[in-house]
């Protein structure tokens, strides 16, 4: 059996019994596999013009182009000749050194099967796929790819971050949120937040089923309660916060606008446009004054303001009338900061 294709020893039977239904050999059925791998052998061998061609046959002509080229084929070809013996034991030293140079050394312990074996398996097969893949020539290669990779994934990271315009939209923000105004307007959204629980509470509305696929319970909504709209449980606290918290401030602050006075001593001029349109200064010492009046001593005016609306408002307001006090300190404040910086 050492003279049969090694290609076609490393197949299964079944693989074999498709090569023998393949090239039409007959009376394969029932044969052993090293039978069968004889016949075909043979009959491959007798046609080999035939199927030379054939890609499916094509690792067989190479295993067998490989054996009748190695020193093995060589050795068997030289025993098989009428040579004297002596130029028959040189070869077979030749041979024997060939050998050793193909096969890798091997422990003390491999015997010959195990030699005989190596030389028959030539590892073709793994050297061409392994040719075929393409790996780096040295870890600075290795090296270097990483870095590409890297670099091109953080302009890619860093082109999607500008052409998104976050940078211009959190620099606008900025911009807008750093003034005294600004600040105006968040003390007196804070305030209404509170408030807004108060003269507008929530009511329920529906409420949206549980879903078993999210692993969700049902959930209540809760809308404003708009039917107070109509009623004067709605308008008298609300009017009355407004008329403290922004009204009477602003027209004051707008008269008593002490950012005219600003100005450069030698460019003072009739109708000066002023650094604001109401004085944030002005505007949060009379909210602090009025406040304090209103909500603290509870000064009704002559019965111009009512005495339940004074209480809710105060009680409905983070801190109460404290608090108003607390957030007007704070616009004055900044106020003060602003006037600084721009002098």
């Amino acid at each position: 059996m050492s003279g049969v294709n090694s290609w076609l020893q490393r197949q299964r039977k079944t693989e074999l019994t498709e090569l023998a239904q393949h090239t039409g050999l007959t009376n394969y059925e029932g044969k052993r596999k090293p039978e069968l791998e004889l016949a075909l052998d043979e009959y491959i061998s007798e046609n080999s013009t035939q199927f030379s061609s054939d890609p499916r046959l094509a690792p067989y002509f190479q295993s067998r182009a490989r054996t009748v080229g190695s020193p093995v084929k060589q050795f068997k070809d030289e025993v098989a000749a009428p040579v004297p013996e002596g130029r028959l034991r040189i070869a077979r030293r030749r041979t024997t050194r060939a050998i050793e140079d193909i096969v890798a050394p091997e422990s003390d312990d491999e015997t010959p099967e195990s030699t005989s074996t190596a030389v028959a398996r030539t590892p073709g097969r793994a050297l061409s796929l392994a040719q075929r893949i393409p790996l780096p020539a040295t870890p600075a290669d290795v090296a270097n790819a990483v870095d590409r990779s890297t670099v091109a994934v953080r302009n890619r990271v860093a082109t999607l971050y500008k052409e998104s315009g976050i940078t211009e939209a959190t620099h606008a923000t900025r911009e807008s949120l750093s003034t005294v105004t600004s600040v105006l307007f968040i003390v007196s959204a804070f305030e209404l937040y509170f408030l807004r629980h108060e003269v507008l509470p929530d009511r329920y509305a529906f409420t949206i089923p549980a879903i078993n696929f999210l692993g969700t319970k049902d959930y209540p909504v809760m809308i404003p309660d708009l039917f107070l709209l109509l009623t004067s449980s709605f308008w008298s606290p609300a009017l009355l916060w407004s008329f403290t918290s922004s009204v009477l401030p602003s027209v004051v602050g707008y008269f008593l606008n002490l950012t005219i006075g600003t100005q450069p001593p030698g460019r003072k001029t009739r109708g000066t446009t002023p650094a604001y349109n109401v004085d944030p200064l002005t505007f949060s010492i009379v909210k602090a004054l009025i406040s304090f009046v209103v909500y603290g001593q509870k000064a009704t005016f002559g019965g111009w303001i009512d005495d339940e609306s004074i209480a809710r408002v105060n009680g409905a307001v983070y801190g109460g009338y404290k608090g108003i006090l607390v957030g007007t300190a704070i616009s004055g404040l900044m106020s003060i900061y602003g006037a600084v910086l721009r002098n």
